[in-house]
């Protein structure tokens, strides 16, 4: 077998165990959707088969339920809080650990980049008392908060390898005309963070938008604070779960999250392979 038939045969086992494994994935979020417009006795009959006569009123039931534009507007506040400080603050981060290299910043990013090391469950009991002390629980803006804590050592992680790919001269020539380090970073250096930025931005709506535990224990108490994951939520029962109007609600709770990645997916490639080969 030549050369060529064997790249072509490698290329193409690849491309089909990366087929099962995409399918692997996709069929959850297929049997959701899909169970989605069931009634309840069709689920529990067969999950699997597909619906004999889609059930749209599950939809409108659900949103009525919910009050599905109320919880909406909760999570784009909780959402956009919580990316605009991981941005904001993981970029400056990483800017100045990249710039002043001494002990001292390589301490910073040690103690900054080790949290991603710790498991969320080990900390949340005592992060819900020390929320409660400090009166940011109950609260889609102390929400918002508690997510900088949790987002920014991942992204200054990010952002401190792509930093590498910055020219330092950029610095320099700012300097030379009279720009401080604040002005500096904001109009010069940051817009060139562009791809990079993206990518943090889309991989966090991803987890904000959809993250169940830390909104369960911090906003779980009021149907003015919940987020959409947690509306889903109550349709599940200890002694009966209406599946049917659970699968349609997480259907409307992650939507926007995968559209978003869809039509942005391009930009974490970018992000992660520029700061990867560039670095």
């Amino acid at each position: 077998m030549s050369m060529k038939k064997k790249n072509t045969l490698r290329k193409s086992l690849l491309l089909i165990g990366l087929g099962i494994i995409a399918l692997i994935y996709i069929f959850p979020v297929f049997l959701m959707y899909m169970n989605s417009l069931k009634p309840f006795g069709e689920i529990v009959k067969d999950a699997i088969a597909l619906p004999s006569h889609p059930e749209w009123e599950n939809y409108s039931y659900v949103i009525n339920k919910i009050k599905y534009g109320k919880l909406f507007f909760n999570n784009v506040v909780i959402t956009t809080i919580g990316i605009a400080g991981i941005v904001l603050f993981s970029s400056m981060a990483a800017y100045m650990m990249d710039r002043r290299r001494n002990r001292y910043t390589r301490f910073a990013h040690l103690v900054i980049t080790t949290p991603m090391l710790i498991p969320f469950q080990t900390i949340m009991i005592t992060l819900l008392k020390a929320m409660n002390i400090i009166h940011l629980s109950g609260s889609k803006i102390g929400l918002g908060i508690q997510y900088w804590g949790f987002g920014i050592p991942m992204a200054t992680f990010i952002y401190y390898n792509f930093m590498k790919t910055v020219p330092r001269e950029l610095d320099e020539s700012a300097k030379i005309d009279g720009a401080s380090t604040h002005k500096t970073f904001f109009m010069v250096i940051f817009p060139l963070l562009k791809t990079v930025t993206v990518t943090v931005i889309v991989l966090d709506v991803m987890w904000i938008w959809n993250d169940f535990l830390l909104p369960l224990l911090m906003v779980n108490s009021s149907n003015e604070t919940k987020t959409l994951v947690l509306a889903a939520y109550t349709f599940v029962g200890q002694m009966n779960t209406k599946w049917h109007y659970a699968m349609t609600a997480m259907v409307l709770a992650v939507t926007p999250s995968i559209i978003i990645f869809i039509l942005l997916q391009k930009y974490i490639v970018e992000g992660v392979v520029a700061g990867a080969v560039k670095g």
